[in-house]
């Protein structure tokens, strides 16, 4: 589908900084994604592999026993389709979905990775998804949600695809407890915004996305769309746990926490 021009621009652009970063990672690690042994982000990785662990256990095991049978599955912000390539191996199918269709770690990856499994790959924004009414049994937001531009229509638009009884699960996006230090997360990545993304700067931070969650925004962004949240606790590694002490020590606001989002539709 055609995305607006910021959203290509912005897809360019994220590209280009996620090359710069290294995040092209090989094919065979990237098939075996999220547990990743060698290289400068083994240990962000080690943190996502808790949250996929936790999500298969409390979301997926359960609503596949319910449905019993496979689950038609959308994987929203999907990259390079790591978690569309799990659930695949589950037994489930479905989307993957992301504005980004480039080979660095968009879909042009999920395509080769996904090829055969159930799985296509369509480019398209979270708030106009290529899905009909109540067709899908679960939709995650796969390190995504908080890319959001506008969090009431995306949750609109998620709901509208996804049947009652099924869920949808919020895997990998910042949550805080006050919206003052999400704030004042946003505000030291503008202040530093030229130094992280250098010329791309304007463009990664010109679209407006949400950055951050908190229960209330959640809450108030989903009201009468008739979806129940419950929070899941992620059990992080040691050090990852350690971080709102050593935040308090140093004087600094407390960190954000990755817990898994659960909502149930009516």
């Amino acid at each position: 589908m055609s995305l607006s021009p910021a959203l290509d621009r912005f897809g360019a652009d994220y590209a280009q900084h996620r090359a710069a970063e290294g995040r092209a990672l090989p094919f065979d690690a990237v098939a075996s994604l999220p547990y990743l042994h060698h290289g400068p982000f083994v240990r962000q990785w080690a943190v996502k592999a808790r949250s996929y662990e936790t999500f298969v256990a409390r979301v997926l095991w359960p609503l596949a026993r319910a449905a019993k049978g496979p689950l038609f599955t959308l994987d929203l912000g999907a990259g390079n389709g790591w978690l569309g390539h799990r659930l695949a191996r589950e037994g489930h199918y479905g989307l993957a979905v992301d504005i980004r269709d480039d080979s660095i770690d968009g879909l042009g990856v999920a395509r080769a990775l996904l090829a055969g499994t159930g799985f296509e790959c369509r480019v398209a924004s979270f708030d106009c998804l290529p899905v009909a009414d109540a067709a899908a049994d679960l939709a995650i937001f796969n390190a995504s949600l908080h890319y959001s531009s506008d969090l009431g229509a995306t949750l609109r638009e998620a709901r509208r695809v996804v049947r009652a009884g099924g869920r949808i699960a919020i895997l990998d996006s910042p949550f805080y407890r006050r919206d003052a230090h999400g704030a004042a997360m946003v505000a030291e990545k503008h202040a530093g915004a030229e130094a992280t993304f250098g010329a791309r700067a304007d463009a990664l931070l010109g679209l407006g996305c949400i950055e951050y969650l908190t229960r209330e925004a959640l809450a108030g962004a989903s009201h009468g769309l008739g979806i129940r949240w419950r929070r899941h606790r992620v059990r992080y590694p040691l050090w990852y746990e350690a971080r709102p002490l050593l935040a308090a020590f140093r004087h600094r606001r407390p960190p954000s926490r990755f817990d898994l989002w659960e909502g149930e539709v009516a």
